[in-house]
């Protein structure tokens, strides 16, 4: 018996890095997960290594961003697994530059994907979990704990230079989580955070320019130098970045029966560093 079995999960951004270790945490527990990444190959790969460890998922491609996905990513927990029970807005990337040279595209990019997204994923959710919830109080059964957890980061709590764009986004979701937290009370749902601190991905990993990633026809760098790589991680007391594998770690702890009575809260993953 799984801690999550029995439960239906959205993970968007879950083909790779860390939004791919929370799929596979969740489903090793039980959960059923619909799988999102932008790209059709990403999302599939994942599905197939849940279903290969004896899961089950299902991929639901696209962006985050486009009109309609929102619905269709509630649609395919409903149709592939008749309900929906976790929430992780996970789906997310970096577009840094200082605010004199910050362009409305790149400002507009980092709202959209950080902040918009995960709204328009939890309005189109409300009508199916107070619809369930409704049937179960009907029925005189016991309405389940579901849960929401949208991805921030130590950027969003104090900020960081080179992103007021990101930085921005994130500080809006934990006014997003705080609210659905008091609205969905009523709902036996809870609503919480988790800000990553320093965690190893293909986003901090390369070299400072050496890569780059393709979001909606740009080509983004990514990396960080060996010199700031080092001044990161000399602030952080344990010494080390985080692995993908702990950063989900901390967003299944919001998703077990044990956090039930946790809501609307930050949990900050990041090795004991302080803002």
């Amino acid at each position: 018996m799984g801690a999550l079995d029995g439960k239906v999960a959205l993970v968007s951004g879950a083909g790779r890095g860390i939004g791919r270790e929370i799929a596979l945490k969740l489903a090793s527990a039980g959960a059923a997960v619909v799988v999102n990444d932008l790209d059709d190959e990403p999302a599939a790969a994942t599905v197939a290594d849940v279903v290969a460890a004896g899961g089950r998922a299902v991929p639901c491609a696209g962006s985050v961003t486009d009109d309609g996905f929102a619905e269709r990513f509630v649609q395919t927990a409903l149709d592939a697994f008749g309900g929906l029970d976790i929430i992780v807005n996970n789906a997310g990337y970096t577009w840094d530059t200082v605010i004199q040279k910050m362009t409305d595209e790149q400002w507009d990019a980092m709202i959209a994907v950080h902040l918009t997204a995960p709204f328009r994923i939890l309005r189109a959710a409300q009508p199916v979990i107070s619809a369930a919830v409704k049937a179960a109080r009907a029925a005189g059964e016991p309405v389940p704990c579901r849960k929401v957890v949208n991805i921030s980061s130590i950027s969003g709590l104090g900020g960081n230079a080179g992103q007021v764009n990101y930085a921005a986004a994130k500080a809006g979701v934990t006014g997003l989580t705080k609210t659905i937290a008091k609205e969905w009370g009523r709902y036996n749902v809870t609503a919480n955070t988790v800000a990553f601190g320093l965690i190893t991905t293909r986003l901090t990993n390369a070299p400072a320019g050496a890569g780059t990633i393709t979001v909606q026809g740009h080509d983004i760098s990514v990396g960080v130098s060996a010199q700031l790589m080092d001044a990161m991680t000399a602030q952080v007391p344990l010494g080390r970045p985080g692995t993908p594998a702990e950063a989900a770690g901390a967003v299944y702890l919001l998703c077990l029966p044990e956090s039930d009575y946790i809501s609307g809260q930050t949990l900050v993953c990041g090795g004991g560093y302080l803002i």
